[in-house]
Parts: C-alpha cells; structure tokens; sequence
C-alpha cells in the first residue's frame, strides 16, 4: 500500500502542480481544503468535497482530506474521505479541547478498495480510546489529519497506539508527517511534500487473558 502525504499546499495547488498522485492513498492534512461551509456547499456555490472526490477519481484511489466544516456557525475539525469519483463520508473530531471547535459525533470505518480505513481527527489522537475503538471494529490503518504538531507528543502516542491495538497508524501535520507499524516503531518520517511511503500491510492478534474482581457467583446448590 503507497500512501502519498501532502502536509503542505493545498488540494487544487497539489492537483496543478504534479497532477495529482498514483498512490492508493492521498492524504492531506487541514491545509488540504481548508474551512468549509455545508450551506455553501449544499448551494453549490463551493465544491471542497467534489474537487476531493474527482481527485481521487483522476487518480483512481482514495482521498483524505482534513478540513474544518462550518454548520450554520458550529465549527468542527473533520476529515473527508473519498475514493474512486464517490464521497464516502466525513468524520469529526470527538474530543474537542479549550477551543472554538465543537465535538462530533460517530467514528467510521470506511470500507476502501486498499481495505478498512479508519479515520481520527486532530486531537482525537490524545485520547487512547479512539484508536482502540477503531481498531477493534477492523481498521487495516489508522490516518488522523493533524494541526501543528509538537515535539515528541504525536510520535509517542501514535506509537504506543500502534503497539498496543496491532494496526499502522499515520498523521499528516503542518508540514511534517509520520507513520508507526504495529511493532511500535517509527516506520516513515519527513518534514518533506508530497512524500510517498510504501506500508506493508500487518496485523497482530493475540489471545490475551487477564484477571479481575467481580462478577460474583454464588454457589449453585445441587436439588
């Protein structure tokens, strides 16, 4: 599986410049479309999604495109998914922190031709539970759209998520982006756009056992 990340530039800027990619996966962080209003959208006097959608048709393969969606006011940081000429969907952030974005609500699972995408958004990537949600509902990968990222923080969470639920899990920044294969480690980096890397997809089951208290029973008496 190639996946081409785009962490500076736009969508169209990208489309003008290379002509778009041959990768199975584009993927942009939130520079990608930007902010986008549904009203406008639903009026037809913007085409955000549509441009994402024959990107991805031109190019034969799946779009994922960070941007920040406006419902009459109400603004979310979300993530469009697209493949083959068809939107499959928009996923937002769930956890929103201390700003001016609002929470969403639902995570997907998008069925793709390259297999099960999961999709996280922004900030989602702080909280452990998302992942593992994703994961356990049969997510081949893991892509989050990131804002700027800091130091050390990203790489380690996606780290540990990628080790723990068994899944490569990516971000694509403000300018850098970064991918982790399921044995924890860091398996692309680059500050670089666009930059393909190849995934060779794996994953890790394990029969896991633990003990616990509760669930109390009493003795059964035999009659």
């Amino acid at each position: 599986m190639r996946i081409c990340f785009v962490s500076r530039g736009s969508l169209n800027s990208f489309w003008d410049t290379y002509g778009g990619s041959d990768a199975d996966i584009v993927f942009f962080g939130f520079q990608g479309i930007g902010e986008v209003s549904y009203e406008k959208e639903l009026r037809g006097e913007t085409g955000y999604f549509e441009d994402a959608a024959i990107l991805s048709k031109e190019n034969h393969n799946v779009v994922v495109c960070g941007c920040v969606t406006d419902t009459r006011g109400v603004k979310r940081k979300s993530a469009v998914v697209a493949e083959n000429g068809r939107l499959l969907g928009v996923s937002d952030m769930l956890n929103a922190i201390d700003g001016e974005y609002k929470s969403g609500a639902g995570l997907r699972v998008y069925e793709t031709k390259v297999g099960r995408l999961g999709i996280a958004v922004a900030e989602d990537l702080y909280f452990p539970e998302i992942l593992r949600t994703l994961a356990v509902c049969g997510s081949d990968l893991i892509l989050c759209p990131f804002g700027i990222v800091s130091d050390s923080t990203e790489s380690v969470l996606l780290r540990a998520a990628a080790f723990s639920y068994g899944v490569p899990v990516g971000f694509c920044g403000a300018g850098y982006s970064q991918l982790a294969d399921v044995s924890g480690a860091v398996a692309f980096a680059s500050p670089d756009s666009p930059v393909e890397f190849s995934l060779d997809k794996k994953q890790e089951y394990h029969l896991i056992e633990t003990r616990r208290r509760g669930f109390y029973k009493a003795p059964k008496k035999d009659f």
